[in-house]
């Protein structure tokens, strides 16, 4: 994926979300068709009940697209998206769901265990972004992270299908997730094709559990999990969520702490953390 064409790297998405851009989205027959289709596989990964309405919520519901397929599932549902623009289509779509003009950085702001589940489409790769000075990705996907399991019911997954730009990008959104409480990892669609393959995340917040089966995978698998991470990271947490001071991961953490503030650090070795014999 050439940078030029991500629209992440033009313009903080509030911008570049204008009435223009906003309007495609109701108007452009292929963009309403690929948005279905992504929001239909989100639900299909997403595995709530069959023939029970949920409630749940929509990451960067935009102009209500996926929210409509969720309408067609019989689900109810709450969105929540950065740009006015695009909520303003979606309110003259007269979209069943009800609308929350908020950024997904700052947080969730919902009571715990309020939903059944929850997607998004084409929205999480913009919290890699620092569109702000006072922004940082890590703090923000955290913080996203955090609340959005909080306000999840303990048998609730999320699905999010997102564009990441390189393996750099999956793994700081994936381990922001696992710190955060969630276990799962990303399926990737049709692994071999340019054009239709498709990330998507999938978290689960009731336990670690075998993640769906790519579509298009030939017999291979083509779903990362990375739930023995957070196995391994709560096995090293003590009773306030925080990783054993002066242990192996507790270096290992504060290390790549440093590492993103632009600090030299010494590089990892196999006898980090190792605690010394005391004789010499």
């Amino acid at each position: 994926m050439a940078s030029v064409r991500r629209p992440e790297h033009l313009a903080p998405p509030e911008v570049f979300y204008n009435d223009d851009e906003a309007k495609k989205y109701s108007q452009n027959s292929r963009i309403i068709e690929i948005q279905e289709q992504m929001s239909e596989r989100a639900l299909e990964l997403l595995t709530l009940p069959e023939d029970e309405p949920c409630f749940v919520l929509d990451i960067g519901c935009g102009s209500g697209l996926s929210g409509s397929v969720l309408d067609e599932q019989g689900h109810y549902w709450v969105g929540v998206d950065i740009s006015p623009a695009m909520l303003d289509v979606a309110q003259d779509r007269e979209v069943e769901g009800d609308l929350i003009l908020g950024d997904m950085g700052e947080g969730m702001p919902f009571r715990a265990g309020t939903f059944d589940g929850a997607i998004s489409i084409s929205a999480l790769q913009w919290l890699c972004n620092a569109d702000k000075t006072h922004h940082n990705p890590v703090k923000r996907l955290y913080k996203f992270f955090s609340t959005l399991n909080s306000c999840l019911s303990r048998t609730a997954r999320a699905v999010f299908q997102f564009y990441p730009e390189n393996s750099n990008q999956v793994e700081l959104i994936t381990s922001q997730a696992m710190k955060a409480g969630f276990y799962g990892g990303v399926v990737v669609d049709y692994p071999n094709s340019t054009k239709a393959k498709k990330f998507f995340l999938v978290l689960m917040t009731g336990g670690n559990m075998p993640l769906p089966k790519a579509l298009g995978a030939d017999g291979e698998s083509s779903s990362v999990s990375y739930s023995k991470k957070r196995e391994q990271l709560d096995r090293a947490r003590g009773s306030k969520g925080k990783s054993l001071k002066n242990s192996r991961e507790w270096i290992l953490e504060k290390k790549e702490r440093r590492r993103r503030q632009g600090k030299n650090t010494r590089a990892d070795t196999k006898y980090t953390g190792r605690k010394r014999s005391g004789r010499f």
